[in-house]
């Protein structure tokens, strides 16, 4: 390979400016942030051989160079953006900041996990009971597209949503705290996709279905598929102020069992409508065990599939009227009304879609097949057109009325294979994962992005290959009314020959790649591996719209309840209080020490333990844990927890905090005496 040389490291010197900083000291408590001030960064003669040595000794070109000099985030330096990443079959969120690719925080939403006390507060867990699917414990998820809560199109910073593939279920994240705080499980169907995505204003978060069912849980055999099978789309209303998904102003529409699949709400000029995916048109029953053509061959024949176009203002006003109908308990206009009404409309789209993204200005919706090599893009004031004036080119099976495809056609771009997913950024361009290509494509918007770039509108401009077969992609808010462009992460499925070999199983890889340049520079500047789970897609948000607390507002705060606790302990009021065999406990935690230390129970007694850390200084956290009756949490400072159990087991157990707190941290512990039965009352 070609050495670096000290010209080399020079001229990358003087092309950059670097941070000259010292630590500020600051009173306990309060943040300890790096002091930054700019100036040119200027090597001496010695330093610069040095670094030659260095780069040379590893192996390291001049694009490594300026690769690690764009990505190194010293310590106490803030990244510029969070990343918000599914965790796949981890049932989580990953949190991650970039330009660093560091993990910063995994969010527990639908498994269980004990660092953070989430599903391990005794017998009555608030949160295990939202987990709870038909009266039985689903403690695992598969968590596939998060999203942002919005405000006029842009990401506010305030709530996150996830979808759980395997069962039906949405989470809500508050993001003052990063803890999750609401599970809602869908009435309609056991599995989806397309969960979730947001409304423009989050008056809604949507959630389409995938694999067609029979809607409530029911049943019917494949030759009963087009008759018994179908799909739906859900409306789950926001109650921004509660931070709470309003079950009883949500409802749902019924869909053909086409396979739908994700989703985009329109903004702008499109807002009040929603564009979805779909596949398996055929409606193919697959059957391989019978000798029937398997899945994947019945689910891919036809040229195209049907791209749907919801009015949810119109459907909103529908179920408003009650014009609803229930299954399950739940409300679901039918497709007989959404056809009645005006509500549904399809048009064709690439073969097995697997995305639809509408672009910042609203104008265009991108829809990319994975058995097409271009990309479709459609006017959405064509589609409100081809509405208005029925522009139909038929029905479907079900009548729905299907919209001409070149009423409403825009453009077709050929960029590669396996195109997936589009993001868009500030300077024109969309930005497309090509799955088969194992690479991102940038190609130029046009409309009235035309005049932001020197390239042909709606043509292909460069490839950068990724590293393997990328997935989903996401853009520094690329999805928004405003996006920032600058940087890009491609999520790649495949790491072969990327990191150490970790046994078959192998992490993922997210790749980190600057779009800060327009033309055909677009170079990968970071390799993280993903160790866990199966990340499917992410979204990018300027930190600093983040307003995470430090601390809990005050002390005895219920973050499931994000308010104060009446019930939480005071300082000097600490005990045990027994009323028959009902025993309530009253814990503070404070370092180095829990009060009271020992708590004496009988056998056979319901124990109801309230604890609070009165901590008020950040990073202060304490955990708590009975070993032997499955109880860990964790208690940030402010926090209140109140959890119950029986104790049916006699015997003596020692409690510790399990977050290292202090240098006094392994003191910091006391014991909880369960009287055998047959001692209760004897001398």
């Amino acid at each position: 390979m070609t050495r670096v040389k000290a010209g080399m490291v020079l001229a990358l010197a003087a092309g950059l400016m670097a941070t000259s900083a010292g630590f500020a000291q600051q009173p306990e408590g309060k943040s300890r942030r790096r002091r930054v001030e700019e100036k040119p960064l200027e090597l001496t003669p010695a330093q610069v051989t040095e670094l030659t040595k260095v780069a040379n000794e590893r192996k390291l070109k001049v694009e490594d160079l300026f690769a690690a000099a764009k990505t190194y985030t010293p310590s106490g330096v803030m990244d510029e953006y969070v990343l918000f990443s599914s965790g796949g079959q981890s049932g989580q969120v990953f949190a991650i900041g970039v330009p660093s690719m560091r993990l910063l925080r995994s969010i527990a939403v639908f498994t269980p996990e004990s660092w953070q006390g989430y599903g391990f507060a005794g017998d009555n867990d608030p949160v295990r009971a939202q987990m709870r699917i038909n009266g039985r414990d689903v403690t695992w998820g598969d968590t596939h597209h998060p999203a942002l809560s919005e405000t006029g199109g842009d990401y506010d910073g305030q709530f996150l949503f996830i979808g759980d593939k395997a069962n039906a279920r949405m989470g809500v994240v508050d993001l003052r705290d990063w803890e999750t705080k609401q599970i809602v499980k869908n009435p309609l169907t056991v599995s989806d996709h397309g969960a979730a995505f947001v409304t423009p204003n989050t008056e809604y978060v949507v959630e389409s279905g995938q694999y067609a069912t029979v809607l409530g849980y029911g049943y019917a055999t494949p030759d009963k598929y087009k008759e018994s099978y179908r799909g739906m789309v859900t409306f789950w209303k926001f109650d921004r102020a509660k931070g709470r998904v309003d079950t009883s102003a949500s409802f749902a529409m019924e869909l053909p069992p086409y396979w739908q699949d994700l989703a985009d709400a329109g903004k702008g000029p499109s807002d009040g409508l929603v564009f979805i995916n779909s596949f398996n048109v055929e409606m193919a029953t697959g059957g391989v065990e019978k000798g029937k053509p398997p899945f994947e061959a019945g689910a891919s024949q036809r040229d195209t599939d049907y791209l749907h176009i919801i009015d949810w203002k119109k459907a909103e006003a529908a179920f408003k009227a009650g014009k609803a109908e229930k299954i399950n308990g739940f409300p679901v206009l039918s497709l007989a009304t959404s056809v009645a009404e005006g509500l549904l409309f399809f048009t064709p789209e690439p073969k097995s879609p697997h995305g639809v993204d509408v672009t910042p200005n609203g104008q265009y919706a991108i829809v990319a097949g994975k058995l097409d090599p271009h990309v479709t893009v459609f006017s959405t004031a064509k589609i409100r057109d081809a509405i208005a004036n029925q522009k139909f080119s038929g029905k479907d099976e079900f009548g729905v009325n299907v919209l001409a495809f070149d009423a409403v056609k825009e453009a077709q771009v050929e960029l590669g294979l396996g195109p997936l997913h589009t993001q868009f950024d500030d300077k024109g361009y969309a930005y497309t994962s090509l799955f088969l290509d194992s690479a991102v494509a940038r190609w130029s918007l046009g409309g009235e992005y035309a005049s932001k770039h020197p390239e042909k509108p709606w043509t292909l401009v460069t490839k950068t290959p990724v590293h393997y077969n990328i997935g989903h992609l996401c853009a520094a808010e690329g999805d928004t009314v405003s996006p920032d462009g600058k940087y890009l992460i491609a999520m790649n499925k495949w790491s072969v020959d990327r990191f150490l070999t970790t046994g078959p199983l192998l992490p993922q890889n997210f790749q980190l790649v600057d779009i800060s340049s327009g033309g055909t520079t677009m170079p990968v500047l970071y390799d993280m591996p993903v160790g866990v789970g199966e990340p499917h897609y992410c979204q990018m948000i300027k930190a600093d719209k983040l307003k995470s607390w430090a601390v809990y507002p005050e002390v005895g705060w219920n973050p499931h309840t994000q308010s104060l606790d009446p019930n939480s302990p005071k300082q000097g009021k600490e005990g045990v209080i027994r009323d028959g065999s009902q025993v309530i406990v009253n814990m503070t935690a404070i370092r180095s020490h829990f009060t009271p230390e020992h708590v004496e129970v009988n056998e056979g007694d319901h124990v109801t333990w309230r604890i609070v850390a009165v901590e008020r200084t950040q990073d202060a956290t304490h955990g708590f844990c009975i070993g032997g009756y499955n109880i860990n949490l964790s208690l940030e400072p402010g926090e209140y927890q109140e959890f119950s159990f029986v104790a049916d087991r006699p015997g003596t157990y020692p409690i510790y905090c399990t977050e290292f707190c202090s240098a006094l941290h392994l003191e910091m512990m006391g014991y909880l005496h369960v009287k055998p039965a047959n001692a209760v009352g004897s001398k």
